[in-house]
């Protein structure tokens, strides 16, 4: 099974609490600045974190990097992962497939891809976004770049059912400003990102963040850059045997997302799909059995 690919910012995250009170506040530093923070010299990164150059050494051996150099690497390495395209990461794939058959060895990573993905989801955060989601006084508003704009209109449709005040962004420029007039403090933006990262996407985002909306972000392992004004954050993981990344673990997150929203607002939500049904048989919609 494909490993999980755990980002540097998380096993930092992850470690914190058996840090050093220095080693703590310099983890803290490059987790707000992540990863700029981690770009410079010791001596910048000391004096901005205000520890010293020593604590800087230190952490980078704690966490198994040999040192500054070597976390500096592993940075930059997994900044280029970010950027990778399609045909390099088939090229990967292929050098190292194993004698199975596709099915095999693409299902055999998706199931592992779900796995470390589940594995890795904060339930407290999870039921947080929930509760903004559930929260009849918020819009709901959701975007996505040129592979994942469908799982935000996945996501719109049902919810439109679920609750009220629904309704999808598409990343083009001129349909943002409209979207503004009725974006207010405390709304919610939903946005789905992940590599190679679309400029699109960061700009509504950018955009929705000064209008006071409260973001939730669904990203990969390397973190689109949406997430420094993301108040929650779910990382999936996205590599298979393929030219292009698989998105059936953020799929899962937000059917799960949506199921959970319902139980909490069920008895309108009852009532919306009762009222909808009836529309769908006045409209004839559906075909009927013979």
């Amino acid at each position: 099974m494909t490993a999980a690919v755990k980002s540097i910012e998380d096993q930092i995250a992850g470690a914190i609490e058996a840090m050093t009170r220095a080693e703590r506040q310099l983890a803290s530093h490059i987790l707000r600045h992540y990863p700029v923070a981690l770009l410079g010299s010791v001596t910048a990164l000391a004096k901005a974190a205000e520890v010293s150059s020593p604590t800087v050494v230190r952490l980078a051996q704690k966490m198994g990097f040999g040192g500054y150099p070597g976390l500096q690497q592993a940075v930059r390495d997994e900044l280029e992962a970010r950027l990778v395209s399609p045909l390099a990461k088939h090229d990967r794939w292929a050098e190292a497939a194993p004698e199975t058959h596709m099915l095999n060895r693409f299902a055999h990573a998706v199931l592992g891809n779900l796995q470390a993905t589940l594995a890795q989801i904060d339930h407290a955060q999870f039921d947080a976004a929930v509760a903004l989601l559930a929260d009849p006084k918020r819009r709901i508003f959701a975007t996505g770049g040129r592979i994942t704009l469908p799982i935000a209109q996945y996501f719109t449709t049902h919810m439109k059912v679920i609750r009220p005040g629904v309704e999808l962004l598409e990343p083009v420029s001129n349909a943002w400003p409209p979207a503004m007039l009725e974006m207010q403090a405390g709304d919610v933006l939903l946005v789905f990102d992940i590599r190679r990262y679309e400029n699109n996407v960061l700009q509504l985002v950018e955009m929705a963040a000064e209008q006071g909306a409260e973001m939730i972000l669904f990203t990969d392992p390397w973190v689109s850059p949406a997430a420094a004004h993301a108040r929650y954050r779910f990382s999936a993981q996205i590599e298979v045997p393929s030219a292009w990344d698989s998105t059936v673990a953020i799929q899962v997150l937000v059917e799960t997302l949506m199921a959970a929203v319902q139980s909490l607002t069920w008895e309108e939500t009852a009532a919306r799909m009762k009222r909808l049904e009836g529309l769908y048989d006045r409209a004839r919609f559906f075909r009927r059995g013979k």
